[in-house]
């Protein structure tokens, strides 16, 4: 990006304190804190029941699909809508011919790829840190096709690049929010990792929410500040709580999109009287954001609880299964390797044919059919055989996961 006078101008520190930021957690004195303790509690106790609740196999096949919930809930926020049946498709490197449609899903692939890269270990142990929060921009920005990086100033309608994983070099305005000149960039992120980097174990929960709202505050990049920060906070319920990453807090933001955006501009207002904290910004308006972090996380985890119940599953499926076999679009007694996997986690392939009471060609067939059907999946010929949950069938299989 080509940076005249005024870029120059603008990358300058202008000095401000880091105190402006502050408080970057609620405080143990807060009127608040006992009724967010609680919540925190709450949230560990619910996440850790749900994790252990399913089965071997299960996580695997649970994260799969909320890797693409979270994107696709993401992407909502941030006003584009994609498909979840062309976000798989782009998995798959099949493309839409419609341009919109073929930028969305390469934006999914880009986000999906990212998380997949967090969810395996990359930034653990140092999320907040500049050069992880950087390279998460990067990582996804890198994956974009160029148009999809390029904007316009709201004024003047300059053709602005946007540089994966560069902080901004110019001045930019969100709302009634103007963050913190870009020369000061480095100052403020340092800080921010420091504070969030490793609080205390009940100020690790309670910092999820105040560290989403300090990152969208900060503005390090010119674009994409949002999604760095949903990526950001998945990382971080990730670790803290061991999520296993089986549960969204991306689908309960944008399901209440309107109270989340709300949240994140009062926390951009500074304190309004000596009872409002001792800090710069509202300690209230971060309190509130806190307490409505947290219920929608512990909404989100009992809300697939739900979903997830053995029984409840168990007949859907089954219901999906017989009207397939009636079908003659599966072969019969598909139902009983289905609800094997179910209950079991996985299943060895060896084991199949004594399930099905049939010869090894029969079951061999059974199994075909259910790969091919994407409902099962397997590493390779040998190895053991997992539930999957295919974007086409999540309706029928998951209902209320995805807006219909």
């Amino acid at each position: 990006m080509s940076c005249g006078k005024a870029d120059k101008e603008a990358a300058m520190d202008r000095g401000e304190s880091i105190r402006l930021m502050e408080p970057l957690l609620v405080p143990e004195d807060s009127r608040e804190r006992t009724e967010l303790e609680d919540l925190a509690l709450e949230l560990v106790a619910c996440a850790t029941g749900f994790r252990r609740s399913l089965p071997q196999g299960m996580p695997a096949a649970l994260g799969n699909l909320v890797c693409a919930m979270n994107c696709y809930f993401s992407n909502l926020i941030e006003g584009r809508h994609a498909d979840p049946v062309d976000i798989e498709r782009a998995l798959k490197s099949d493309y839409s011919s419609d341009p919109e449609k073929r930028n969305l899903q390469f934006e999914a692939k880009a986000h999906i790829a990212v998380q997949k890269w967090i969810d395996g270990g990359g930034v653990t142990g140092r999320i907040t840190t500049v050069e992880s929060l950087r390279e998460i921009h990067r990582r996804f920005g890198e994956l974009l096709p160029d148009e999809l990086l390029c904007s316009r100033e709201p004024v003047g309608g300059k053709r602005i690049r946007m540089i994966p994983g560069a902080l901004r070099t110019r001045d930019v305005k969100v709302g009634g929010h103007v963050p913190v000149s870009p020369g000061a960039l480095p100052r403020f992120l340092e800080r921010f990792g420091a504070v969030y980097q490793k609080p205390g174990k009940t100020d690790a929960v309670l910092a999820l929410a105040a560290a989403h709202h300090r990152f969208v505050w900060i503005h390090p990049f010119l674009d994409g500040n949002g999604r760095v920060a949903r990526l950001m906070s998945h990382a971080m319920l990730l670790e803290t709580l061991d999520t296993g990453g089986v549960w969204s807090i991306s689908r309960g933001l944008a399901r209440r999109e309107s109270e989340y955006k709300t949240h994140l501009m009062a926390c951009d207002a500074q304190r309004r009287s000596d009872l409002d904290g001792r800090g710069n910004l509202s300690e209230e308006a971060l309190a509130r954001f806190t307490r409505f972090f947290l219920e929608t996380c512990i909404d989100q985890v009992k809300f697939m609880e739900g979903l997830m119940q053995p029984e409840r599953l168990h007949g859907r499926i089954l219901t999906w299964v017989g009207e397939e076999i009636r079908a003659r679009a599966l072969p019969a007694k598909s139902g009983r390797v289905l609800e094997a996997v179910l209950y079991r986690g996985e299943l060895p392939r060896r084991e199949v044919a004594r399930l099905l009471g049939t010869s090894g060609r029969n079951a061999s067939r059974t199994t075909s059919a259910l790969l091919k059907r994407e409902v099962l999946v397997s590493e390779n010929s040998r190895a053991p055989l997992r539930l999957a949950f295919p974007a086409k069938l999540v309706s029928q299989w998951m209902p209320g996961l995805f807006p219909d």
